[in-house]
Order: structure tokens, then C-alpha cells, then sequence
């Protein structure tokens, strides 16, 4: 029992770190559809702290809040319309509508 369970665990292992080293499929799509569903908001405080460490604090409150409430309704789109198409290859080979893919990489 407890060697299955070692087994399982390291097949896992190796096929998670295998899938990275793939190109766009559609499981990929629909993942990254979900996740940006689900952290589309997250662009609102992203986009006004970033703003306000690049200008000021006031720009940040102002322009970064503008800027965030547009990235999220983008963002959040973006992941309905990749959630809904996931089984089909458009944009071709199943390539990101967005970049960065999700809201925390840069």
C-alpha cells in the first residue's frame, strides 16, 4: 500500500513537470480562461499600486484606478471568451488572447 502511494505521487510529480514543457493545448486554454475569470480583479489594485510606484501616489489613486477597472473588465472577458472557445484552436495553436497569460506573471 504505502509503495503504490509513493508511486502515485512521483508519477504525478513527473507528469506535472512534464506538461509545462508542451506547447498550447486546449486543457492549457481552459485553464488559463478559468484563472483569469476568476483573478480578473486582481488587475484594479495591481494596476494602482504599479502606477504608484512609478509616478506618485495621486496618479496611482487616479490614473492606476482607471487603468486597473479597464484591465479587469479586459481581463475577465478575455477568460469567458477562452473558457467558452477552449476546445477550439483560435487564436491559432490555442496562443494566449492576452499578455501576460494571467494577471501575476510579467
Amino acid at each position: 500500500m504505502k509503495k503504490g502511494i509513493i508511486i502515485c505521487v512521483a508519477l504525478v510529480t513527473i507528469f506535472s513537470l512534464t506538461t509545462t514543457c508542451f506547447a498550447q493545448d486546449p486543457g492549457k486554454k481552459l485553464v488559463r480562461g478559468v484563472a483569469n475569470i476568476l483573478t480578473g480583479w486582481v488587475e484594479l489594485p495591481k494596476n494602482i499600486y504599479d502606477t504608484s510606484v512609478e509616478d506618485n501616489i495621486f496618479s496611482g489613486l487616479t490614473i492606476g484606478l482607471a487603468k486597473g477597472v479597464g484591465m479587469a473588465i479586459v481581463r475577465t472577458g478575455a477568460g469567458v471568451y477562452e473558457t467558452v472557445t477552449f476546445p477550439f484552436p483560435i487564436p491559432e495553436d490555442y496562443a494566449p488572447v492576452l499578455e501576460p497569460e494571467f494577471v501575476f506573471t510579467e
